[in-house]
């Protein structure tokens, strides 16, 4: 009834809306190891079915051979499922964390721009370079971290290093401030001080500047990334790219491959259960296999409609 319930709202969901993330680049997901899970959970039960037909004969040894294979290859699909969520969360692809809109992009660069600014000023405030009072004050510290850099004394890499930071931050402020404005990076380069009043002051009467557009905000940021001064600090933050109703994408398939995998994790359960009993295992435990193999092909059956509903179509 749950899966039926998930399955159904997934299908009325995507086709009521208007857009959905079909592209693989967007999405990322891998239809190789979907399809590997699939024949992994096809092959394990048909081992449950071979584990059965030996507790029938009271082939014991044998019958907890073949749950122990079921069980590894239950352990080897939730790897698989692991390795599936990694490139998801390397991707940033987790429901609530992905830009749907131009405008949802942008400000996300400009959020992830910012934490890598924090983490770089955290190196001298951690290390006694500024004042830690004023840690969480990063124009604070910006001040007091351009004057580092331009001390004598003391580590001269690191004075280069704090000098670069500087101007990251000012990039990034510079960056923030368009956003704030919604004005073009292209026709005010600088919204920070004089040019921007200036260019306020120059329009007629009812006009406004061009607005900040996505493609601007996607070439600063790459030339960011070209740049070799800043490229490892900002390596890590993510392409501005929006997927329409991403977000709603990314919550079914977690909720509907995180719930069946707590399924096959308690399908694993019970088999461990059985197992424990080592050589005690004896025709008392037939029903225990059997309903535990029934069980486990429920969950079988339920990963061949979820594979070509969320990784095929």
């Amino acid at each position: 009834m749950f899966f039926t319930a998930f399955i159904g709202s997934y299908i009325v969901l995507r086709i009521g809306s208007k857009g959905w993330p079909t592209s693989y680049d967007d999405t990322h997901i891998n239809v190789w190891l979907g399809g590997l899970n699939t024949f992994v959970l096809i092959v394990s039960s048909y081992f449950v079915v071979i584990a059965h037909e030996a507790m029938a004969k009271k082939q014991f040894a044998k019958a907890r051979k073949f749950l122990l294979i079921t069980l590894a290859l239950a352990c080897l699909f939730l790897c698989i499922k692991g390795l599936e969520y990694k490139g998801k969360f390397d991707h940033d692809i987790w429901p609530g964390n992905i830009a749907e809109t131009p405008g949802q992009a942008i400000s996300k660069v400009d959020r992830q721009l910012e934490e890598v600014v924090r983490n770089q000023f955290a190196v001298y405030t951690n290390g006694g370079q500024v004042d830690v009072t004023q840690a969480k004050d990063l124009s604070t510290v910006n001040v007091q971290l351009s004057i580092f850099s331009k001390s004598d004394g003391g580590d001269e890499s690191l004075r280069e290093q704090a000098a670069s930071d500087v101007i990251l931050y000012e990039k990034w402020q510079n960056l923030h401030q368009h956003i704030v404005a919604n004005v073009s990076m292209i026709d005010v380069p600088n919204a920070i001080g004089p040019d921007y009043l200036a260019a306020r002051a120059a329009l007629a009467e009812g006009d406004s500047l061009p607005i900040l557009t996505f493609g601007e905000v996607d070439d600063f940021l790459q030339d960011l990334k070209a740049d070799k001064t800043y490229a490892s600090s900002v390596a890590g933050i993510f392409d501005p790219h929006p997927v329409l109703y991403g977000n709603l994408f990314a919550s079914i398939y977690f909720l509907m491959t995180g719930f069946h995998a707590i399924h096959v994790l308690a399908g694993m359960t019970l088999f461990v259960w059985v197992l424990m009993q080592g050589s005690k295992m004896d025709e008392k435990w037939t029903d225990w296999v059997e309903n535990s193999g029934l069980y486990w092909h429920f969950v079988d059956l339920v990963w061949i409609f979820l594979f070509p509903l969320l990784y095929i179509i």
